[in-house]
């Protein structure tokens, strides 16, 4: 592909390169160049790509896609650098967007959980092959890949679409992240139909306030052909405003295109049914929590807008299993007590599920939970007073601390306990986890709260290994 063609649809503000140049890749990190690649100098968080233009070049780079141009280094000037990467990647890659039926989940909490749904009722009901692009892991088929970001750049976004085209997948479910919108991750692709989960507080050292998150995330309903939302969620109004899409609403709460009746809810899971213009289908997940009931109403909806029928979506969710991280029981030699792992990271999610143990727990209640640094210090005291309130004892410790010392952030959370007499703060989590377990006593159900999925934790700018079930597995053998 020469360089012209690979530019197509760009508003190119200066030329200052061969445009027959046979290009032979795309770069967004100087590392990665080699000879005939395009390096698209983003602007970086903490950096500015045009520092490496240079270095690009000297590693055979056709050109550099920049904001402005630099002397000596043959480029191309663009008023958005992170636009015109999304755009060179989709026509590098052949636009494998077009070939698929793509489905984008977002929301502050729920996202993986509903992506999940959505792609096993597709293939249940379907029998078609989907792709999954997510927190937890990319899948194309039964094919697992790694994921680093909940929403790859968009230059490996479309790599991973053009795999799932290639290998034979008809859809792919994404879930679409606030950074991933802001930052024009998801820019140019056709979007069949997008769910919004919820919005509540998260991210604000990046969007600053709430309304900059809600509009980051409504940028995603003005690139879909129809927007499935949660109408109990106060939110969706200013997320559609200006949207022009169809809309489905779904709820429990007020009126919605799809409701949810007479919910039950248990230790084992929750049943209801699902009340739409046409009749009641009776659905039932072996998810325990009343967000199970919203989640699994939006994986119905916007499936039924995919053409699967409502009472197909209830068969499908009937076999689904557990998603990694997400309430994800742990067997407990003996089953004295039950462990299980979250990733409730948010005051509402840590809410949600404190909330929905204590609905079931036989005995009492031991969440363990931190709060991340480097990220938006004002929710941490309000996870202390959640856990404070909801858990019959809290074990406060670290979660990702990054650059931040654990012991400020350990004091931030313990700001919001004020009163409280029922916890401990134990910063080295591993520890953390084993005082938890020495604490639980038989019918007891213990949380630990904050990782999920994750296999590491973010010590200064470094992951060190840390998997909970390892832990776990290692306390159970010694003791």
């Amino acid at each position: 592909m020469q360089l012209n063609e690979l530019l197509t649809g760009l508003e190119l503000l200066e030329f200052r390169a061969d445009p027959a140049r046979e290009i032979t890749g795309v770069s967004y990190d100087s590392r990665t160049v080699v000879p005939g690649h395009v390096f698209v100098a983003i602007d970086g968080t903490e950096t500015d790509g045009r520092l490496y233009a240079a270095e690009a070049a000297a590693a055979g780079a056709a050109c550099v896609v920049c904001r402005q141009a630099v002397a000596g280094v043959p480029c191309v000037v663009v008023a958005s650098p992170r636009r015109a990467l999304a755009v060179i990647s989709a026509n590098w890659f052949g636009h494998p967007a077009r070939q698929l039926t793509v489905v984008g989940v977002t929301g502050t909490n729920g996202k993986t959980t509903s992506a999940c749904l959505i792609r096993h009722i597709l293939e249940r009901a379907l029998g078609t092959k989907t792709g999954l692009i997510g927190t937890v892991e990319n899948r194309i088929g039964d094919d697992v890949l790694p994921a680093r970001h909940t929403t790859p750049e968009s230059r490996d976004l479309q790599q991973l679409l053009r795999q799932m085209a290639d290998a034979g997948c008809t859809h792919a479910v994404m879930e679409v992240s606030s950074h991933a919108l802001a930052l024009d991750r998801v820019y140019g692709i056709p979007f069949a139909a997008a769910v919004f989960t919820n919005l509540t507080r998260d991210h604000l050292d990046f969007h600053r306030t709430m309304e900059d998150y809600c509009d980051a995330k409504a940028k995603l309903f003005h690139r879909c052909a129809a927007a499935v939302y949660n109408a109990d969620d106060p939110w969706h109004e200013r997320l559609l405003r200006g949207s022009t899409c169809r809309r489905i609403s779904y709820g429990v709460e007020t009126p919605a295109d799809l409701r949810a009746g007479h919910i039950c809810l248990g230790a084992g899971g929750v049943s209801y049914e699902a009340v739409t213009a046409e009749g009641s289908i009776p659905v039932r997940i072996g998810i325990p929590g009343r967000f199970t009931v919203y989640n699994t109403l939006g994986a119905i909806a916007v499936c039924n807008v995919l053409g699967v029928p409502p009472v197909d979506c209830a068969a499908a969710l009937d076999t689904f299993g557990a998603v990694r991280g997400r309430m994800e029981p742990v067997a407990v030699p003996g089953g004295a007590y039950t462990v299980l792992i979250d990733y409730a990271h948010t005051p509402d999610a840590l809410e949600n599920v404190l909330t929905t143990v204590r609905g079931f727990a036989a005995g009492r209640v031991i969440a363990l939970f931190g709060c991340g640094g480097d990220r938006d210090r004002t929710k941490r005291p309000r996870m202390g007073a959640i856990a404070a309130r909801l858990a019959d004892f809290a074990v406060v410790t670290s979660d990702n601390p990054r650059t931040e010392q654990p012991s400020d952030i350990i004091r931030d959370i313990l700001a919001g306990m004020s009163g409280c007499d029922h916890y401990v703060a134990v910063e080295d989590r591993p520890e953390a986890i084993r005082r938890a377990l020495t604490l639980a006593r038989p019918g007891d159900v213990v949380v630990l709260c904050g990782k999920g999925h994750e296999t590491y934790q973010e010590i200064g700018r470094t992951r060190h290994h840390l998997d909970e079930r390892e832990i776990l597995a290692a306390y159970f053998k010694e003791n």
